[in-house]
């Protein structure tokens, strides 16, 4: 087991750390001096952090290359407000040290329960077609292996094992909602886009030691892969409209919604615009939900700059909690803050058609969490062996 992971880094600034990571990235770079020195990007399962080599460099250039396993010892310090390790010695890891699980990110929801909640929704389709075809799908088992394993994207958003499942359910839920709005949605076409839009990332990215994107993937994409699984699987559903193949190919070339994002169609019904718009939404929530854990240390309720948003972030509920502007003035105003917000919640219930003593189910994305013994290393002598 690890003791120390990235995550630790705050407790352990300024100080030599020993420890074993996946390299994500490695390059040789020249110094101004012409002499070469490693540039790598190293992870484990709560993070990544960028790391130099300066010293020693050419025992160790051949010694490991990407997506291998290396113990390394270093200094944990910051460089324009971001840490990073600079190593002073390493070696390679054989697979039989390592225990895989420190080094993938994983989703702390339980995955029998997600799945089961797919399954719950695709048996309340009414449309026979699209049942058949997600059913078919979902019993084919090395998709469905895949499907509850894969990250929904390399870096994005929900970058973790189980993460194309947990975005799946979450977006499954929200366009269960939000279809209740709008009467002209088809709401099991919308689901069954829901449910294909990213399928094709099971073969897109890699996912065993590090996340990075197969050949396949780099040369097709993960549309052009999910055209060919949704022919193949129609291909098994007998009497399938043509038609509705057409609006399904549609929804999946259009999710991104935009020409720059890499959309070759542009949105053009109803059910394709709505998938857009959560998709992104429950993207972006939970690139927000991300960037705010990674930083929860920081004093300040501004985050560092957020490249994928392209700004930085504020932490409300950091930034309320600071200045004291959520505490209610008295116990008694919170009782009645409380029973308002029941009898609110019962009414809208009863307004979606949910029993008035249920909560409605809102894509919710808890935080990532180490269980494991992430205990901060202590400084380590300059002699301990790595």
């Amino acid at each position: 087991m690890k003791d120390f992971f990235i995550c630790n880094c705050a407790q352990q600034e300024n100080k030599v750390i020993t420890s074993s990571f996946v390299v994500i990235a490695k390059q040789v770079k020249p110094k101004k001096t012409g002499e070469p020195y490693l540039a790598l990007t190293l992870g484990d399962r709560t993070g990544q952090i960028e790391a130099k080599m300066w010293d020693n460099v050419a025992d160790a250039i051949d010694v490991f290359d990407q997506d291998d396993y290396i113990k390394a010892k270093g200094l944990i310090n910051k460089y324009k407000n971001r840490f990073q390790l600079t190593i002073h010695k390493l070696r390679c890891l054989q697979d039989g040290e390592v225990d895989f699980a420190d080094y993938l990110p994983k989703t702390s929801k339980n995955l029998d329960e997600l799945w089961q909640t797919l399954n719950d929704f695709v048996a309340s389709f009414r449309n026979p077609h699209l049942k058949a075809l997600l059913q078919s799908f979902m019993s084919d088992s090395p998709i469905a292996e895949a499907y509850r394993s894969a990250p929904a994207a390399k870096t994005l958003h929900h970058a973790y094992i189980g993460g194309l499942l947990d975005h799946v359910v979450s977006l499954f839920r929200s366009c269960d909602l939000v279809s209740r709005n709008y009467p002209q949605i088809d709401r099991d076409l919308l689901l069954t886009g829901a449910f294909l839009h990213d399928i094709g990332k099971i073969h897109e990215l890699a996912y065993t030691r590090s996340f990075s994107y197969t050949t396949r993937g780099q040369l097709l994409g993960h549309m052009i892969i999910e055209i060919e699984m949704l022919h193949a699987k129609i291909a098994q559903v007998p009497g399938f409209p043509e038609e509705l193949k057409t609006l399904l190919e549609h929804l999946i070339i259009s999710h991104h919604g935009q020409y720059e994002f890499g959309s070759p169609k542009l949105p053009m019904f109803p059910e394709a615009l709505m998938l857009h718009y959560l998709d992104d939404l429950d993207s972006k929530m939970e690139s927000m939900r991300a960037h705010f854990e990674r930083e929860a240390d920081l004093e300040s309720p501004w985050t560092s700059y957020n490249p994928s948003l392209g700004r930085p972030l504020l932490n409300s509920a950091k930034f309320l909690h600071k200045n004291g502007a959520a505490a209610p003035e008295s116990a008694s105003a919170a009782a009645a803050s409380s029973s308002s917000a029941a009898v609110t919640g019962s009414v809208a219930n009863a307004a979606l058609g949910v029993p008035l003593n249920q909560t409605p189910t809102l894509p919710g994305l808890e935080p990532l969490r180490d269980n494991g013994d992430t205990t901060p290393a202590t400084a380590i002598a300059p002699e301990e062996e790595i």
